[in-house]
């Protein structure tokens, strides 16, 4: 179920938040949210229900552990089991394709099916472990309240990355109103508009131009492909974020910006900061400062900087079109760190440096959304290079 079905919209929501605003107790709240939620992760793959509730008992039990004997192993051991179950139905096809090209062996590559949002709620999961360790979250010790988190439908499919220690005070003690609802009303619709209207339609654009095969366009509309693809992976994932900030206000959660007009930024790592928020703190805080962040030296920051966006690129997607992406970005982003960043900041440059910063990013936008890397320097060379 998507939200902008008329499904959710003319049936789901309505009598979800119905039930919702109907019951007084903030338990029963959670109880229907948390069964609304399994209704909406089960209308498409009913069995993965089953391998999101074994990942809210285990995390939940670990969460436990890992406050009572806050040991080092035990966090070790419970992010290791959310990696694995992430990566075997994540990545286990593309390295069983990787080793088969590289070794020429001939293993059976069983492509299973991804279940929704597994991404997400593993990443959700992983801070909420981390956060328990490190003492800037309890543990929950209720398991529906913890189920709740682990599976609200608002931000399940797409983001934002809700951070355990950021709703940890709203899971029990919010008091949603008819203004948090009038005030959720205008974002999500805000969103619908982008995904729907915008997304979609420049979406098709995109799509009608890849159909005509790269020896066939030209030039300008090769730029034109390029830049439909831009506007439509922005309006894409904005959209459904905005949709998910509007949900959550009207079931009475603050749920953190995601996207701040990223393509008014004047330097990559201007536009990571405003690009795909959650992600990018996600990854600030549990893996880059975890690195040692800038504080160990040039080199090491450089390293720590790669090491983050090659996670970037492989967290969206199992390919090498994606990790390729992610260490375009880190290489910009180290660049910037040099000494470009310097010049772009000085205010003379600052259209030069906003031309800059979105022409790197509609190119990396390319790698991206190509089937190989082949693919994608094919597409690029017919937007710079004539040809008959």
């Amino acid at each position: 179920m998507v939200f902008s079905s008329i499904t959710f919209l003319f049936c789901f929501l309505p009598v979800v938040l119905l039930l919702y605003y109907v019951c007084r107790s903030i338990v029963w709240k959670n109880v229907i949210l948390l069964i609304a939620s399994l209704l909406f992760y089960a209308w498409g793959e009913p069995v993965y229900v089953i391998l999101m509730i074994l990942s809210i008992l285990f995390n939940y039990y670990a969460g436990r552990e890992i406050e009572a004997a806050h040991k080092k192993s035990s966090l070790a051991f419970a992010v290791i089991v959310n990696l694995l179950i992430l990566g075997y139905f994540k990545y286990s096809g593309f390295l069983v394709d990787t080793v088969n090209s590289i070794f020429g062996t001939s293993f059976v590559n069983k492509r299973l099916a991804l279940p929704i949002g597994i991404s997400f709620y593993t990443f959700q999961a992983m801070s909420y472990l981390i956060d328990v360790y490190r003492g800037d979250s309890k543990g929950q010790k209720n398991v529906l309240t913890f189920a709740v988190y682990i599976t609200m439908f608002p931000q399940l499919i797409a983001g934002p990355i809700v951070r355990y220690q950021d709703i940890e005070n709203q899971l029990n003690g919010r008091t949603p109103d008819a203004d948090d609802f009038r005030e959720g009303i205008p974002m999500f619709v805000k969103g619908f508009f982008k995904k729907v209207v915008l997304a979609n339609v420049i979406g098709s654009l995109h799509t009608q131009i890849l159909a005509m095969g790269m020896s066939n366009i030209s030039a300008m509309t090769a730029w034109l492909g390029a830049l439909a693809y831009t506007l439509q992976i922005f309006n894409d994932f904005s959209g459904y974020s905005d949709m998910a900030i509007g949900l959550g206000k009207m079931f009475g959660f603050i749920f953190i910006e995601n996207f701040r007009l990223p393509y008014t930024a004047t330097s990559i790592q201007d536009f990571w900061r405003k690009w795909h928020i959650s992600l990018s703190s996600w990854f600030k805080e549990y893996v880059y400062i975890p690195l040692g962040g800038n504080r160990r030296g040039t080199a090491r920051t450089y390293v720590n900087l790669w090491t983050v966006f090659l996670l970037t690129g492989i967290w969206h997607g199992a390919g090498w079109t994606f990790i390729f992406w992610g260490i375009y970005h880190g290489f910009f982003n180290v660049l910037e760190r040099c000494f470009l960043g310097k010049w772009l900041k000085q205010e003379k440059f600052r259209p030069l440096a906003h031309i800059y910063a979105v022409f790197v990013v509609l190119i990396g936008w390319i790698f991206f959304r190509a089937d190989t890397i082949g693919q994608a320097f094919s597409f690029i060379r017919y937007m710079f290079v004539p040809h008959s």
